[in-house]
Order: structure tokens, then sequence, then C-alpha cells
């Protein structure tokens, strides 16, 4: 249950289809004996809309997740197991083209090569399986094998978790598949702005990790600026949010013991 609603309630919760339904309903009252309200209601998401787009609110949220965690300090010595989650490969085009194809998360398979070069004695899983509301049969991680064969990566280096569908079965599975031994130290790789809930699910799960975050969308510093278009502010606005809302929901059902999990 709480995966389906996660993918259909989620639909109406980005703040640019509130926006949209905001300004038409307001619409629709302006031909009613409440047109001041549907004025009212039009205007404010009109003018709400302008300000989430152009200025940087949703660089501000997206840098404050990428910032939790900070890099992994190879100093720290070799780690004994990496996880990677999966998020990096688009299964239903992969599987009409015939070939892996990614998108913007596929530094997480970049950190997956490195670290198998890096750390030939580690153990690897990639964790991502069907993540699609109907169930397609599409498993992410089928697509794995292909793109190791292209960057040199041993087929053999990486054993495959395909049957999570979130970040909560991605804890629980691969902790059922791997069983980290007491004393072990394991790499956690995923996105840096998906570290915090993800570390969370671990941890939860009993599973203890080491954030390896990739795959930065901001810098560490920045300056404030105006965005380019309404689309790309909008478009950052509710991807952001949409890790937001999953991080207050994972708290609220009890999926993470933080808000906001930290180093």
């Amino acid at each position: 249950m709480f995966f389906i609603l996660s993918k259909t309630v989620a639909f109406l919760l980005p703040p640019s289809n509130i926006l949209v339904i905001c300004g038409l309903a307001g619409v629709v009252l302006l031909m009613t004996r409440w047109r001041r309200v549907g004025a009212w209601l039009a205007g404010a998401s009109l003018v709400v809309m302008a300000l989430v787009s152009f200025l940087p609110v949703g660089t501000v949220l997206l840098s404050a997740l990428e910032s939790r965690f900070p890099r992994w300090d190879p100093a720290k010595g070799a780690p004994d197991g990496i996880v990677v989650l999966g998020g990096a490969i688009n299964p239903a085009h992969s599987l009409a083209y015939g070939t892996p194809m990614v998108n913007g998360d596929a530094g997480r398979l970049l950190a997956m090569a490195k670290l198998a070069r890096d750390y030939p004695s580690a153990r690897i899983v990639y964790s991502g399986g069907d993540a699609s509301l109907l169930g397609n049969g599409i498993a992410e991680a089928d697509f794995v094998y292909p793109l190791l064969d292209s960057v040199g990566v041993p087929r053999a280096r990486v054993m495959l978790e395909t049957q999570s569908r979130n970040t909560v079965e991605n804890a629980l599975f691969t902790k059922e598949m791997v069983k980290p031994k007491p004393g072990e130290r394991w790499l956690l790789v995923t996105s840096a702005f998906h570290m915090p809930r993800a570390v969370g699910c671990f941890r939860k799960a009993g599973f203890a990790v080491e954030a390896y975050p990739s795959n930065w969308q901001t810098l560490p510093t920045w300056t404030f600026g105006f965005g380019r278009s309404l689309a790309s502010g909008l478009g950052t606005l509710d991807w952001v949010a949409h890790e937001w809302m999953g991080l207050f929901v994972y708290r609220l059902t009890g999926k993470t013991d933080a808000l906001l999990p930290a180093p």
C-alpha cells in the first residue's frame, strides 16, 4: 500500500501541479459569484509560480540535501563491500532500444566502476528492481551487466539485487542478500541529494554504511542568481520537493529514525 500511494499521490504534490491546479480553480471561480476569490487565487498562483521559478528556491533546498554528507575519504582504508542504489538506468527505454539507457543519476554507475577498480577485493551489490507502479516486470539491475562490459568491469564482481522497488526495500533486500558481519565496512553509493534518505533507511534496517555521495547538482559554494527560465526553476523545485516529501513521509511512517539523517 505504501508503494502504491507513493507513486499515485506524488503526482498531485509537486509544487508546479499544485500551482496550476490553484490557477485553474481560480479561473473557474471567475465565472461564478465567487469571482473575487477566483481572481485572488489565480493571481496569487501566478505570482508564486513566477517567484519560485526565477528565484533559487529549488537550488537552496537541493544544496541543503547535497551538502548533508561530505565526500568519502579514501584515507579511511579499503571497504569490505559496496552497495550501489538503482535509479540511474531507464529500464523501459533500455528494453525498447536494446541497450542500457542511463539518466541524470548515471554518476552512481561511474562511481561503481571506479570503486570496483580501486578496491578489487570488495564485494559489490547493485540494488534496483522494477519501480514502476503497474509492475512491468523490467528490473533496472537486469541492464547493469552490459554496462559493466562497456567499462571493463567483470560481471563476476557485481551481485544484482532485482526485487527492490524503493529505498526502504533497497536497504532490507540488500541486507538480506549480503548478510553484513559485525565490524565490516560497507559504502553506500547514491546521488548526493538522495543520500540522507538512503542512509536513514539503511540505519533503520540495521545495516551500517558509510556514505559515498555522487552526482552533485549544486556547487559547494554558490552565489545568488535568477533562474534561466520558468520551466527550469519549476523543474528543479519539483524534483527536490519530491525528495523532501520523501524524507518527511519516511520519518512519519517510521521508515527512518530522523527527518534529515546526518553523518
